[in-house]
């Protein structure tokens, strides 16, 4: 997947530059490959909030930061998607109801110093990358038939 930054494809993973003087200043932040948030969305989800104690706060914010940036790529993808499908799909209500969801919840200020309550929104924006992954129709790879040859 890719941007669209000044009408150019920029990669998902790259790190756009604008020289300014003698200093280069990043313009994008490196987007997380799905191969790298998906673990990280296991290791959110398998956090037990209510028994034991969260994680440290800078482990959820630092997972916060990452399905932050990877929800905001994916939000994207699925408007994409979205203004593919016929006005008055049911799917299409669905992806909708999806990326109103992601509007709100990933232009959210980051959670204060709380660890349950960076752990909590750690845990909900795991959840919302899963629902913009089946809205995407890329929340997993299709089952290989072990009997075609």
């Amino acid at each position: 997947m890719s941007v669209t930054l000044s009408e150019a494809e920029i990669p998902r993973d790259a790190v756009v530059t604008h020289k300014t003087g003698d200093h280069m200043t990043a313009l994008t932040s490196v987007v997380p490959a799905k191969a790298e948030i998906l673990p990280l969305i296991e290791t959110a989800l398998s956090w037990n909030l209510n028994r034991g104690s969260p994680p440290e706060v800078d482990v959820s914010l630092d997972l916060v930061k990452e399905f932050t940036a990877y929800g905001r790529v994916l939000e994207g993808d699925l408007a994409t998607v979205c203004r593919r499908l016929p006005a008055d799909s049911d799917v299409r209500c669905g992806a909708q109801a999806t990326l109103s969801e992601a509007a709100r919840r990933l232009y959210m200020p980051p959670p204060g110093g709380s660890e349950r309550g960076a752990a909590h929104r750690a845990q909900n924006l795991a959840r919302l990358i899963q629902a913009l992954l089946r809205g995407t129709g890329s929340a997993a790879p299709a089952p290989a038939d072990e009997d075609t040859e």
